[in-house]
């Protein structure tokens, strides 16, 4: 007798509307048709929860875990299954509000049964995985006062230039954009010096929008390193509207832009306090040691070649906080 593969899908219950838990028949139906023996776990509001049971699976001999909700559940889910020195292979289905990883693996975002349907492809990557500490993270790490400022943000504003457009229409929180004295050490070289808040991607979509980090590559074992030297409000937004115009700021001398295997942060200055933000949540207090597991997870993916406007499938909320966002730019002076 033959056994089956067996898959378990963890998801998140409330993610989108409660739709996962609309199609989760159909979804379970599809990995079923693919071969495997499928289940799934609803993850709840204990602490760990996705984490806890992906590392559970993996530990069962799963050889399939599908991570069905946010960036948030899915960083979890590479949460439990990270440490293993034998680890599963990986699906995910979106159902969060940027789904900056669906968007990398090219993974469609509007159906979470089209989403399923890719294992029937049967196409794989290996992706890197970045390790903060004792933590991972999938898309992004980064440090600094204006990082830090998102955490209080409505959660309708916490794609990146959403939260830039909101400093533009003159925030309350503008006065608190404070430079920190920064040291990071990194694979050819280290910045010792003030900078507003420094970045590593894994992935070239950062809050939804991938000009931030254009020839980002996802296997190639190192993280793109952004610092941003400046602290001066006005150029810092000078920037971002760099970016959005076809990535000009990876040239910018305001700007440091490196590929690098690991890099070490840390204030340079006793007693100053620089928190760090894994994938979009609190990870933790600098110091921190960053390093690339290279190829560390495979991930079922969609490697068919498809056109660059497919692939950027910006929404049309996305256009036009982007052009809101340039010609707000537009109308500062070049200094405050």
């Amino acid at each position: 007798m033959v056994m089956r593969k067996r898959a378990r899908v963890i998801y998140n219950p409330t993610s989108g509307r409660e739709i996962l838990k609309q199609k989760m028949v159909d979804i379970l139906d599809v990995f079923e048709h693919a071969g495997f023996e499928t289940s799934a776990f609803a993850t709840t509001p204990q602490k760990d929860s996705a984490k806890n049971e992906a590392r559970r699976a993996a530990q069962e001999g799963f050889e399939l875990i599908v991570a069905a909700g946010g960036d948030g559940t899915i960083n979890e889910v590479v949460n439990g299954v990270a440490p293993l020195k034998k680890r599963p292979q990986m699906a995910i289905i979106p159902a969060g509000t940027t789904n900056d990883y669906a968007r990398a693996l090219h993974i469609p975002r509007e159906d979470p049964v089209d989403a399923a349907k890719i294992i029937f492809k049967k196409q794989t990557i290996n992706m890197d995985i970045g390790r903060a500490g004792e933590n991972y993270f999938i898309n992004i790490a980064a440090g600094g006062l204006l990082t830090e400022l998102t955490y209080d943000v409505p959660s309708d504003l916490k794609t990146f230039f959403g939260y830039l457009a909101y400093l533009v229409r003159g925030a309350e929180l503008l006065p608190r954009i404070k430079p920190i004295e920064m040291d990071i050490k990194y694979d050819h070289g280290e910045f010792r010096g003030k900078a507003s808040m420094f970045f590593l991607a894994l992935t070239n979509s950062v809050g939804g929008f991938e000009q931030i980090v254009p020839d980002a590559s996802l296997d190639d074992g190192k993280f793109t390193l952004i610092i941003v030297k400046t602290s001066n409000l006005v150029e810092i937004l000078h920037l971002a509207s760099k970016v959005l115009n076809g990535g000009r700021h990876i040239d910018d001398p305001r700007i440091i832009y490196e590929k690098t295997r690991k890099v070490t942060a840390k204030p340079a200055q006793k007693g100053d306090r620089m928190l760090i933000n894994l994938d979009g949540e609190y990870g933790g207090d600098a110091p921190m040691t960053f390093v690339d597991l290279k190829q560390h997870i495979t991930f079922y993916a969609n490697l068919d070649e498809i056109p660059d406007d497919a692939y950027s499938n910006e929404t049309d909320e996305m256009k036009r906080v982007e052009k809101n966002f340039v010609k707000g730019v537009d109308k500062l002076p070049d200094k405050e």
